[in-house]
């Protein structure tokens, strides 16, 4: 059975793993040339995907590319003094399994998992589908396939062509938010330093193993702003009246804006869809459920929807009228949980009042200040993210006895 995957972030090379481990032939197309090196985000890996990354051989590696983050500052806007905390406490109290890494280098790990036995297209993408599994390409001549899975992102491509324009299926949370690359001029090792203000927050890590740093930008706005998502100069303008004057280190990231490397810009948008399936062709991760990006846990949710949706397909043996409605039947409280939870840290990170503010930093203080039976208590009662990922359980799909065998943790480069 031929199955085609659009995308080659994170939910693309995790589906097309355990869809080789059920003994599918996969495909997997990409738009870029090459596996995305923008420089990316660090996310988050819950109990979950992290339970998921072990089954797969790859939690090594993983490890291996951790930041390493675990020292909190927080700078409030209009305050003479920091605020610090055990931000590893935090995580600890929040999950009983937790990683975070940078986006990039999660989608490598996973796509070396199953690189050898996965067929993989670069430099190209679909540009139609027909309802018997015939796929055009913008480059390479048609061919037929008996599914076709999206996993290409918010704006999924796969989810244009299948369910036409997604106005009033996306839902604005009302925030935006920036990612750049810049140099770790202060000699960041293993802390974060945030500034937060009302409305806007704004943060710079590194990880131990770079030698540069990250710098994520958090702010309010009462509607989506006029912008394309290709004209980053407006972007990159936007994000300077948003935080210019916010503090002389903020100004500081502002001004290395013109010479990063590396460079997002996105609204901070919901997908909120009744069904993610149609006919041959169903949708994965951010493309068919996203639930916030920066802010909704939104790589944990794709890891664990890849997983699930492979599982499905192998317990119908492909057949798709059954495996699309179990698939989704088995995912839509953990989106739901997920659309909430994004919704509850936006209004957290990026506070609407100076109460917020202070509560935003005291609170973490007072977490990692508690012995950690209580600040587990506390977290798990007040955090609605904690509560979901703690509780989020999966069927155990167990591969087939005639599939290749796992790449355990081996390093490896990508092939075009």
């Amino acid at each position: 059975m031929r199955i085609l995957i659009s995308g080659a972030s994170v939910a693309g090379p995790v589906l097309a793993y355990w869809l080789t481990r059920h003994g599918f032939s996969v495909t997997v197309v990409e738009r870029a040339p090459t596996l995305r090196k923008t420089g990316g985000h660090a996310v988050d890996l819950f109990r979950p995907a992290v339970d998921i990354s072990e089954k797969m051989g790859v939690l090594g590696r993983v490890e291996e590319r951790a930041t390493g983050t675990s020292r909190l500052t927080v700078h409030q806007e209009g305050a003479r003094r920091p605020v610090r905390a055990d931000l590893s406490k935090i995580f600890g109290a929040a999950s009983d399994r937790h990683l975070e890494v940078m986006r990039d280098e999660l989608s490598e790990i996973y796509y070396d998992a199953a690189r050898d036995d996965v067929e993989y297209v670069f430099g190209d993408s679909i540009t139609a589908i027909s309802p018997d599994g015939e796929v055009r390409f913008e480059n390479a001549a048609p061919r037929r396939f008996d599914l076709v899975v999206g996993a290409d992102g918010l704006r999924s491509n796969v989810r244009r062509l299948v369910f036409g324009d997604d106005s009033g299926l996306s839902t604005f949370v009302g925030a935006h938010f920036g990612v750049m690359t810049l140099p770790n001029s202060t000699g960041l090792d293993g802390e974060l330093l945030m500034h937060v203000g009302v409305g806007r927050t704004v943060g710079m890590y590194g990880a131990r193993h770079l030698d540069d740093a990250r710098a994520l930008f958090l702010f309010r706005s009462d509607g989506e702003l006029d912008y394309h998502h290709r004209d980053v100069p407006r972007q990159k303008e936007l994000l300077r009246g948003a935080f210019g004057g916010m503090h002389a280190d903020v100004d500081g990231w502002l001004d290395e804006l013109d010479r990063t490397p590396a460079f997002y810009f996105d609204s901070i948008t919901q997908l909120r869809m009744d069904t993610w399936s149609k006919g041959r062709v169903t949708l994965v991760g951010d493309a068919g459920y996203c639930p916030g990006p920066a802010v909704g846990g939104s790589t944990t949710l794709a890891v664990v929807g890849a997983y699930v949706l492979a599982g499905e397909l192998a317990r119908a043996g492909g057949d798709h009228e059954r495996a699309f409605p179990a698939y989704e039947s088995a995912m839509i409280e953990h989106v739901r949980g997920s659309r909430a939870v994004a919704s509850s840290v936006a209004k957290t990170l990026i506070p609407t009042s100076r109460l917020g503010v202070r509560g935003l930093a005291h609170g973490a203080r007072l977490i990692s200040a508690l012995p950690a039976v209580p600040a587990r208590a506390l977290i798990r009662l007040t955090t609605k993210s904690a509560r979901l990922y703690n509780s989020m359980t999966v069927d155990d799909y167990p591969p087939s006895p005639t599939a290749p065998a796992s790449r355990i943790d081996g390093p490896a480069s990508p092939r075009v």
